[in-house]
């Protein structure tokens, strides 16, 4: 690697734009930059307190290009890409927790139920500060979660930063994720379907789901509750999906880029899995992405009631663009829209009914902290267009105080927030015989 590289990737993009004018301008400044960096890796190179190989140093400056531009775009090495595909598959080796990188930390997004994480009480907006006593600042998101990563039945000591008590450590024991993103169950005369996350298999999951409790419930079920709390997100086909699983008719989302002609809209087919009965669908501060996705087509189109806290406000699309043999780079790529046309970035879904979680559960509402507080994180492109108009700035920041969850082995803590979507499925149900009668 050498200077000549860069003069060539200069050329390249010199040859691209047309040398005429302000396009002319622009190449040259372009020209210049490229020389700059070149500059610089010729000097770390040289002088670098110890040899530092040029792949290494090559894939940090990628690294640092990319998650300068927000919090959800980043590089993944060829390891790191293909654990995120054996990941979104629904099997991996680790923790059993989805992270994010904020102001050096790593910060616990949400931990995926039954796994090492959760069974430790780790929490939606947990900061881990160290790894085996190692400090995380320094290292990237990718880095950490390697190491976070390992042999299975292997322990690492956690150092865990938690707003409202003291810094405590946690050992955990790696194991082999398998994740069963779909859970049901009845309770009482309602359908309680639980998604976790969204990986390849989770509409087939809801599909099987919602077959078991018709059998087990026939004539005599009377509403769905569809738990979506503390679900990170993942693909976005796989929210679509499950949205139309609910939906007879109408649009589910749309995404735009910055290029107009590239927005796409995503419509459902006829078909509703609950035949129309009634839906809550519970969310909170752990509720990102995908989960918003399926919370907003539903209120939106007045199918279902949002019950809980309000969620994250992880508005945005990433591409996952694989480079030939050297991994692939995680880009933002567009921001998504509810059918009504709202923007959820840096904002999130506001329920229908707010309701707090019970201190002593195991589900808590979230860390308080949402996409909004990241550090780099996009602003909401509705919310900029008002800026343009109004000229406005607010934001609110929740605050936190939540105790540690309870052992899920030896404790089943009320759960608040499903018995008020319990109680609400069952008043609309008797509403409902009272009118028909």
């Amino acid at each position: 690697m050498s200077r000549r590289l860069f003069a060539v990737l200069a050329a390249i993009v010199l040859f691209a734009i047309p040398a005429t004018g302000h396009a002319q301008s622009n190449s040259s400044e372009t020209y210049r930059q490229l020389d700059l960096f070149g500059d610089v890796f010729e000097r770390v190179r040289a002088d670098y307190v110890k040899e530092v190989g040029d792949e290494k140093l090559i894939e940090a400056a990628i690294n640092g290009m990319l998650t300068s531009l927000d919090p959800h775009s980043s590089y993944m090495s060829p390891k790191s890409f293909k654990d995120m595909q054996v990941q979104t598959r629904g099997e991996f080796g680790g923790l059993g927790i989805e992270v994010t990188m904020e102001n050096g930390y790593v910060k616990v997004v949400s931990p995926i139920d039954d796994t090492p994480a959760f069974r430790a009480g780790l929490k939606p907006g947990d900061y881990i500060t160290h790894l085996d006593n190692q400090p995380v600042q320094g290292l990237t998101l990718a880095e950490a979660v390697e190491k976070m990563r390992g042999k299975v039945n292997a322990d690492i000591k956690i150092s865990i930063r938690r707003e409202g008590r003291e810094p405590f450590d946690v050992t955990l024991t790696r194991a082999v994720i398998k994740i069963q993103s779909v859970r049901w169950r009845t309770e009482g005369k309602v359908g309680y379907v639980r998604i976790t996350s969204f990986s390849e298999q989770s509409d087939d999951g809801v599909d099987r789901a919602m077959k078991k409790i018709k059998e087990k419930l026939g004539n005599e079920l009377k509403g769905v509750v569809l738990d979506l709390r503390n679900n990170p997100g993942g693909l976005l086909d796989q929210a679509i999906k499950i949205s139309d699983q609910f939906l007879n008719r109408g649009e589910i989302v749309s995404t735009r880029s910055r290029r107009g002609g590239d927005a796409q809209r995503f419509n459902s087919k006829k078909g509703d899995l609950a035949d129309k009965l009634p839906i809550v669908v519970l969310i909170n501060g752990g509720s990102a992405s995908a989960s918003e996705i399926v919370a907003g087509a539903l209120q939106d189109h007045r199918r279902a009631i949002v019950l809980g806290p309000r969620s994250f406000g992880k508005g945005s699309v990433q591409t996952i663009i694989p480079l030939s043999g050297h991994g692939a780079i995680r880009l933002t790529t567009a921001h998504y829209y509810t059918p009504s046309g709202r923007s959820i970035q840096a904002k999130g879904i506001d329920p229908d009914i707010e309701v707090k979680q019970a201190k002593l559960e195991n589900l808590e509402s979230g860390s308080g902290r949402r996409e909004a507080d990241l550090r780099g994180a996009l602003k909401n492109p509705n919310e900029i267009k008002k800026d343009q108009d109004k000229k406005p700035n607010t934001q609110e920041t929740p605050k936190d105080g939540k105790k540690p969850a309870a052992d899920s082995k030896t404790e089943k803590p009320f759960d608040y927030q499903l018995e008020r979507a319990l109680a609400l499925i069952r008043g609309i149900s008797l509403f409902n015989v009272r009118v028909s009668n």
